[in-house]
């Protein structure tokens, strides 16, 4: 069969034999120069055509797979391919916030096909020029007063990113472990919530290690990032458009700001190339220390940028974290001082801690749950985990704002808005053993809405008029996820 640039299937030529390593060696990487030495065909994989997109993407994902140190040198043509281009377009939220441009999709959809295909050549012949993204600030959870910075790119940078990391996940999925749960394709916060969970209840893990990169969007390496990526990636255009979003910069109050480290929250480039950068730099130096370091059992779960580590040793733990920080400080990076602790956790620890007077374990915070030590009804340890009071009263503040705004519109455009919001939280926070948290916020958001409705009339509110608005506009309290050693066990 022939493809878009008439060659047959046949260049490819034979596959080399699999690679005998264990995993992708990340110090190999880390001292190498930019291709230095280095044929820009040697050890390279040239991928198929133009043809069937879905099957060209899948001969990459199974090259990927199969030699884990092929570097793949003809990538750019599946991004700027106007079917994915279409795909990404149609993927983006129809109401998302536009850009530094004022593009709208709704206003792009309408001359959809001349507008991705003039997008399209501008990508080929290389026209194409990424615009700086809009800076926005929203509320930091459970922190009132603090904001967090987002950016806001524009609509075709939107597009052209989503198509990337579509063509490079065939890729590097391949490669990604199976502790790193955050923004993949299949995976989501839960299953890491209950790899955790069912990790610290099944092996002997005695200590935990709650750690927070300080800052770790604003430090992020341009430098190392591209030699990362070139381990895999030899198509210089793909590289090239990648650096064109990192260099970008910001538009804030009518000013262009740029810089050499970082990469901006809001777009979809950013999580998939803070996962490549955290492979490297974390991922698989923790894979090789379990091997070659630890003598008791070590557990590890990542989501993006939040990881948790646990341990069966106390002298272990010290190690790995007095080891990882100079592990960070090679790449940029550096544990928030304050947000970073050893605490003793696991089954054991409740009764280790009374046996010296110490008091009840300490508890920690992942992924919007606060983690303790509890007990099922049968009296054999567990992993509890209750919505963060911190996100529980931060979405409380929102709801009580939004209400106001609200007050003089119909009951029942309010009744409807409070049940999407309460079916969502439900949705995320709807694990097993947290019903009580659900069923206090449930309350909270009914008293909220009756103090509101009071407010706007001089004939109070009954509460018994109320619950009949209740019962039919909040749905009810209801776990929405399995246990998490039945979800690993249908998952594995």
């Amino acid at each position: 069969m022939m493809n878009g640039r008439g060659k047959s299937d046949s260049s490819i030529g034979p596959a080399k034999s699999p690679n005998k390593a264990e995993g992708p060696a990340a110090e190999a990487m880390e001292e190498r120069e930019l291709a230095e030495g280095n044929s820009p065909e040697r050890n390279a994989f040239r991928t198929l055509g133009r043809e069937d997109a879905p099957s060209a993407l899948e001969r990459v994902r199974q090259a990927a797979r199969k030699d884990r140190k092929r570097r793949f040198t003809a990538l750019f043509h599946h991004i700027y391919d106007v079917e994915r281009l279409r795909a990404a377009f149609l993927a983006i939220k129809k109401d998302a916030a536009a850009g530094v441009d004022g593009e709208t999709w709704e206003h792009y959809g309408e001359t959809l096909e001349a507008n991705l295909q003039d997008l399209s050549h501008r990508l080929k012949r290389g026209a194409y020029r990424a615009k700086p993204v809009r800076r926005v600030y929203i509320a930091k959870v459970g922190k009132p007063g603090e904001l967090r910075p987002l950016g806001v790119p524009a609509l075709e940078d939107k597009i052209v990113q989503r198509a990337t990391v579509e063509v490079l996940n065939s890729i590097y999925e391949q490669d990604f472990l199976g502790f790193s749960y955050g923004f993949r394709p299949g995976r989501s916060p839960h299953h890491a919530l209950d790899a955790l969970a069912v990790g610290i209840g099944t092996r002997k893990v005695g200590w935990v290690l709650d750690a927070d990169i300080r800052k770790f969007y604003d430090t992020l390496n341009h430098g190392w990032l591209v030699k990362f990526l070139e381990h895999r990636i030899a198509d210089r255009r793909v590289v090239r458009l990648i650096q064109k979003w990192l260099k970008a910069g910001v538009l804030e109050e009518g000013k262009r700001v740029q810089s050499e480290i970082g990469t901006v929250q809001g777009g979809s480039v950013s999580p998939f190339l803070s996962n490549i950068y955290l492979h490297y730099v974390l991922d698989l130096w923790v894979q090789r220390w379990k091997r070659k370091q630890a003598r008791g059992d070590v557990i590890f779960v990542r989501f993006a940028d939040d990881f948790v580590t646990g341990f069966q040793h106390r002298h272990e733990a010290d190690r790995f974290l007095a080891e990882l920080r100079e592990r960070f400080a090679k790449f940029g990076l550096e544990l928030h001082a304050d947000k970073t602790r050893v605490i003793e956790f696991g089954r054991f620890a409740e009764q280790n801690r009374r046996n010296r007077g110490a008091g009840k374990p300490e508890t920690f915070n992942f992924l919007g749950f606060t983690h303790i030590c509890g007990k099922t009804r049968k009296g054999h340890f567990t992993v509890l985990r209750q919505t963060m009071r911190q996100r529980w009263q931060a979405k409380l503040r929102a709801l009580k704002q939004e209400l106001r705004r609200r007050m003089h519109t119909p009951i029942g455009e309010q009744g409807a808005y409070l049940r999407a919001v309460l079916a969502g939280h439900f949705r995320y926070y709807g694990v097993p053993m947290n019903g009580p948290a659900l069923s206090s916020f449930h309350g909270a958001v009914g008293r909220l809405w009756w103090r509101i409705l009071r407010r706007r009339s001089q004939r109070p509110l009954s509460w018994r008029r109320l619950r009949r608005h209740i019962q039919r506009w909040f749905p009810p309290v209801r776990i929405c996820h399995p246990y998490p050693l039945e979800r690993l066990c249908v998952v594995t």
